[in-house]
């Protein structure tokens, strides 16, 4: 008896190949707070950083990246549907490649804000299409650990960003600096592009296309060992995948208008958008993008500040990959609710010690300010990036993943997008009150996500719908061991595609929950 697909050396492998472009959004999104942290990227446009032009430029420049990645995330469907998700994120790398020039050649600030507009937009179809992608060919057992290697190879991102402005920091040539930084953004894209050629597609995709002969045949590949030679487990998968786009067939939307009609999948829409949103409202991305600022505010000159800020980056990685390694065994819900709790206590903190200690008061109230930072990254990093991305990936069919994923994502833009735009106005004008926001709106939502979000940990793609009242075509999670084996006897003897599609499943699961 089988039980259940897992994943091989060449299905992590093809999984942390595509987490290239999980580095490219990391790497992109934090680059800008190394960048304001070098002393030649102010003067070279004739800006005052304290002036209110300078709280108004970084608010700008923050602000038209995240309203570019809303935009991706809102039109990856028409790519990832239309192409298959290998030639869209083919078409992506290049868009990537291209805003990356365009920053690093800026002459005006006007061109800089445009080529980050492009660089946010491609972002956005980024951050949706990896995860999406991932959770494809990812077995149920196994699928918070492999699609939780984009939220932890994107804080490898944010940590090399760290560590390239500290590195560029101490570059006299000040032309090089801040461009250098800006250039490097390139060079992941560059390497998924050229690699991606080697990448299978999405076997989900292929299936719901009609090409079920090339979708087994990944699927054999990506689940083959050497205890299961006649792919059983993977013949599984294909009649599972194959039966539920069936049954799914006539429930196909064609547009936004109609996908919000449909009552189970409003509600997913509205889960998965509402999940991206919580994880923003606990301040990450303030922290994040102005965490130099915080430093100095806590009294930290210099380098001092960049070299916190990659160190924090640096720890945040090693959390996030133990939020992957934990999350198929106590689920996404459980440790989701822990994470943005203690990101709330936290945050709590820190803004009590830079509202008493700020601009160097106190080597004590430094230290623990510092310290509350890393534990807020402990917690955000350790509970909260991997399992926004795993959910979100996992709770839509096939036939609307590409379009669910990036709606759920665009929440994190948005939210973002209003956090970041507000951010250096606040600062100014208000200080370390503006860290209040982020202390009682995630409290109040968590309570929310643990009453009514349903848990997806070991179901497959397939069978997440029961969770939202669809029904399954083939439930194999719950089949009971007679049942099982006598599928997996069929299987074993069947010789051609058409008779693995057509075999009568032992029991059709419809739950209601």
């Amino acid at each position: 008896m089988t039980v259940g697909a897992r994943a091989n050396t060449y299905n992590f492998a093809v999984t942390f190949f595509a987490a290239l472009g999980s580095f490219t959004y990391g790497y992109n999104s934090a680059i800008m707070g190394s960048v304001i942290g070098l002393p030649s990227f102010f003067p070279y446009f004739d800006i005052v950083q304290s002036s209110s032009k300078g709280s108004s430029i970084i608010g700008a420049v923050n602000g038209v990246y995240y309203g570019g990645g809303a935009i991706g995330c809102w039109t990856i469907a028409y790519l990832a549907d239309y192409f298959g998700r290998r030639r869209c994120i083919q078409i992506i790398c290049v868009g990537c490649i291209v805003s990356a020039a365009l920053q690093a050649g800026s002459v005006h600030i006007a061109m800089l804000l445009v080529a980050r507009l492009l660089n946010g937009y491609c972002i956005g179809l980024m951050n949706s299409i990896v995860p999406t992608y991932q959770s494809e060919i990812a077995p149920a057992a196994q699928r918070g650990r492999l699609v939780g290697s984009h939220g932890f190879i994107i804080c490898i991102g944010y940590a090399m960003a760290g560590w390239t402005g500290y590195g560029a920091y101490f570059e006299t040539n000040a032309a090089i600096q801040w461009r250098l930084v800006l250039a490097l953004q390139a060079v992941a894209p560059i390497l998924l592009l050229i690699g991606s050629p080697w990448l299978p597609e999405s076997p989900r995709w292929l299936i719901s296309r009609g090409h079920d002969a090339e979708g087994l045949r990944i699927l054999e590949r990506l689940h083959a060992r050497p205890d299961d030679p006649y792919h059983i487990t993977a013949r599984e998968e294909f009649m599972q995948i194959h039966k539920q786009v069936e049954l799914e067939h006539d429930q196909k939307v064609r547009n936004f208008i109609q996908l919000l009609i449909h009552p189970t999948y409003r509600r997913r829409m509205f889960y998965g958008f509402f999940f991206q949103c919580l994880a923003q409202m606990t301040g990450v991305l303030v922290i994040n993008n102005y965490q130099v600022l915080l430093y100095t505010n806590l009294g930290l000159h210099g380098a001092a500040p960049l070299v916190l800020y990659a160190c924090f980056n640096t720890w945040a990685s090693f959390c996030n990959w133990v939020n992957s390694m934990i999350l198929d065994r106590y689920g996404r819900i459980r440790i989701m609710a822990i994470g943005v709790i203690g990101c709330a206590v936290c945050v709590s903190v820190e803004a009590a010690m830079v509202a008493e200690y700020a601009n160097g008061g106190s080597k004590a109230g430094n230290a623990i300010g510092v310290l509350f930072i890393y534990l807020f990254v402990t917690f955000y990093g350790g509970c909260v990036d991997v399992s926004m991305y795993v959910y979100c990936s996992e709770i839509f069919p096939t036939l609307i993943r590409a379009q669910g994923v990036g709606f759920s994502i665009s929440g994190l833009f948005a939210s973002a997008l209003l956090f970041t735009e507000l951010a250096p106005t606040a600062f100014n004008n208000i200080g370390w009150k503006y860290y209040l926001v982020f202390i009682p709106a995630p409290l109040i939502a968590v309570c929310f996500l643990i009453r009514y979000f349903p848990e997806t940990k070991g179901l497959t793609l397939e069978e997440v719908g029961a969770k939202f009242g669809d029904e399954v075509a083939l439930d194999l999670t719950h089949l009971t061991e007679k049942e099982r084996e006598e599928l997996d006897r069929k299987l074993a003897n069947i010789t051609t595609l058409a008779d693995v599609g057509n075999v009568k499943s032992p029991a059709a699961a419809v739950h209601q929950e």
